[in-house]
């Protein structure tokens, strides 16, 4: 089993609550919890990590100033991290080859890799837009972990 496929199994042992971790200007560590699964790359179709982040957010901030994160995901006492860059797709934040319908779309694919669901994707697709949320992806260069 690959490190993101170990990534990928432990999503769901706890609602894909996830910690990330990102570099504030004076470069000491920002973390905060989030949900976040594996999924394809909307462009490049590599495996990646999928976070959404809120418009106006310190994480999006420093991700934007500098787009590499860490993102530790935990069931019980097994936890895996991958850590990389990162690469933005938003309202404020355009992504070659995403546009608003593929963005629209990329926000359900990270949330339901996150294990959610939804009865009503018309709102869940309105209050994204309106909060001016972004898909942040993740591509793993290094993948730690414990044994499982």
């Amino acid at each position: 089993m690959t490190g993101l496929e170990k990534f990928a199994r432990l999503v769901p042992g706890d609602h894909g609550l996830c910690v990330v971790s990102t570099l504030r200007p004076d470069g000491t560590i920002q973390s905060s919890v989030v949900n976040a699964g594996v999924l394809e790359h909307p462009v490049t179709g590599a495996r990646v990590v999928g976070l959404v982040a809120a418009g106006g957010t310190r994480k999006l901030a420093n991700l934007r100033a500098r787009p590499r994160a860490n993102v530790v995901v935990r069931a019980g006492w097994e936890w895996a991290a991958a850590e990389g860059p990162v690469e933005l797709a938003g309202p404020g934040d355009p992504l070659p080859g995403v546009d608003g319908e593929r963005l629209r779309l990329l926000l359900r694919e990270i949330f339901t890799a996150a294990g959610g669901t939804h009865d009503d994707w018309a709102t869940y697709d309105r209050v994204m837009a309106e909060e001016r949320r972004t898909a942040v992806l993740l591509t793993p260069e290094r993948i730690s972990g414990n044994p499982a």
